[in-house]
């Protein structure tokens, strides 16, 4: 189980090492597609991606699935803001969860998230509700990805400390009613009842995921890495904090320097 020690971290970068690659491929994907709108021969490419009405009224079913990776938004700051807190978060869920369950855990999310937003709209339309005047506004491209890796951190790391905005302390399991926060206020101003209602399934399929979801072995397997990560990364702190070095012994010298 995760230790019941609060350890306060800023809001991201919480561990150092290397950038997985799969980490840099989907920020990359990201930007591609959130440039390509800009430029009229490219427009349509991110049009026919992202998630629309399309999805039910002409059978554009692929949206469920590509919608989170084409980048959403206007050209501006915020923009690279949450380009920035998908690589904090993103870069430590990928190191406690692996390749696959990092790619498992965002298409599973994401699809039941998309599939949900659709029946909402749909039905929605039918009745004459709240539809907004751009659907799915609220969970499109980076705003999905971000609040999936958002939750999964969250999940896994309960009782870590996380500063928001650099300023408030709070415990990293509140971020996932945060979450459903920041999307209702969202909701609020847009009447996107599907795009909220999807980043509340996003953020509920990602818990249940992380707590008792891929089999008892696999979620096993998950925490044990995820924990196994978060002592490391708090052993390697107080090493530099207190300029520890590591003596290695007979042992370590008979295998050489690359010892796990």
């Amino acid at each position: 189980m995760y230790s019941r020690q609060t350890q306060r971290v800023t809001l991201g970068g919480f561990g150092g090492g290397p950038v997985p690659r799969d980490l840099l491929l989907l920020l990359g994907v990201v930007f591609a597609t959130f440039s390509l709108q800009f430029f009229d021969a490219t427009a349509i490419v991110p049009a026919l991606l992202r998630l629309t009405r399309l999805a039910w009224q002409r059978g554009f079913i692929w949206q469920i699935a590509t919608y989170p990776f084409i980048g959403y938004g206007g050209p501006s700051i915020w923009f690279l803001l949450e380009l920035l807190i998908l690589f904090w978060f993103g870069r430590d869920v990928y190191a406690g969860m692996g390749r696959k369950h990092f790619w498992r855990l965002i298409l599973t999310a994401s699809i039941a998230a998309g599939i949900l937003a659709v029946i909402v709209n749909f039905l929605a339309t039918l009745a004459g509700g709240l539809v907004g005047p751009v659907p799915f506004g609220l969970m499109q491209g980076q705003r999905m990805l971000a609040a999936i890796l958002v939750a999964a951190f969250a999940t896994a790391n309960r009782h870590a400390t996380i500063l928001l905005f650099f300023v408030l302390p709070i415990e990293a399991r509140w971020f996932l009613g945060i979450e459903i926060l920041f999307a209702f206020i969202g909701f609020l101003g847009s009447h996107d009842l599907a795009g909220f209602l999807g980043i509340c399934a996003a953020v509920g399929v990602t818990y249940a995921y992380i707590r008792y979801g891929a089999g008892r072995r696999g979620l096993r397997e998950i925490r044990l890495r995820l924990q196994r990560w978060w002592i490391a990364r708090k052993l390697d702190r107080e090493k530099r904090k207190r300029h520890l070095r590591v003596i290695p012994g007979d042992r370590d010298r008979r295998k050489g320097p690359w010892v796990n």
